[in-house]
């Protein structure tokens, strides 16, 4: 009995031990919502933990990296936030659409105007990012988030091939193969809007016609019952007439 008490407790410890040193896995991470292809645009989600019990989340800085500059960035409003763009002259301009960019977004910095990210949630911060490198499989993003008791954590380690990731590492977004459609799953979401609408005016113009085929076969039935009404009258007032000539 005692064996097995201990034993018990030893797993309860245990547990215990996994369950406090949890929250130590998590970390600012980013991922895109369908795919990144190298030279397309993407929408990529910054996901933030809260990794402390008695202090809020109240400020997120992204940092881009400056040897793959991005033109276009553009934050989508989130609730409870204040979103600033800080962007730096390049000192190598970048083509977009045709036009030479003088400068790129460098910086992201989200600031709560409320109680921010609480112990034990989470908040994603979307960006539309491009457009994407067509010559690195990946970039790396420095993230520094702020708690309310003034405490900041700098998630700006990279990891080396081969060795275990490190205690803060940086955000890491992975790049896949380059596509046709330089316009990422935007463009495919449109593609899919587009044959929606083509499969519903087909079933529209399917059930129109099967409308149209059903009037015609039925005023088809009523005119030949109207016939065969027609001529069973004539033969009945026919009938009646030989009848009343008889008697």
């Amino acid at each position: 009995m005692k064996a097995s008490r201990i034993a018990a407790t030893g797993v309860v410890a245990a547990s215990a031990v996994l369950v406090l040193s949890g929250p130590a896995f998590a970390h600012v991470s980013v991922q895109p919502e369908g795919t990144a292809a190298k030279g397309g645009y993407a929408t990529v989600n910054f996901k933030v933990p809260n990794e402390r019990d008695k202090a809020s989340t109240t400020k997120l800085e992204i940092n881009f990296p400056a040897d793959h500059p991005l033109a276009s960035v553009m934050p989508q409003p989130v609730d409870g936030w204040n979103v600033k763009v800080t962007k730096s002259k390049l000192d190598k301009p970048l083509e977009l659409h045709g036009e030479k960019i003088n400068e790129a977004v460098t910086k992201v910095t989200w600031t709560a105007d409320g109680k921010g990210i609480q112990p034990g949630f989470f908040q994603k911060f979307p960006l539309s990012i491009g457009a994407l490198p067509e010559d690195a499989d990946e970039l790396v993003f420095k993230a520094i988030q702020t708690y309310s008791n003034d405490e900041v954590v700098r998630w700006i380690e990279t990891q080396e091939k081969g060795e275990e990731e490190p205690e803060t590492p940086a955000p890491v977004l992975a790049l896949s193969a380059a596509t046709d459609d330089h316009h990422g799953s935007a463009a495919s979401d449109d593609d899919a809007d587009a044959e929606e609408a083509d499969d519903a005016k087909a079933a529209a113009s399917t059930t129109e016609a099967a409308t149209t085929d059903s009037s015609d076969t039925t005023a088809r039935v009523l005119g030949v019952v109207g016939i065969v009404v027609g001529v069973a009258g004539v033969a009945f007032g026919v009938l009646a007439g030989r009848r009343r000539t008889n008697a």
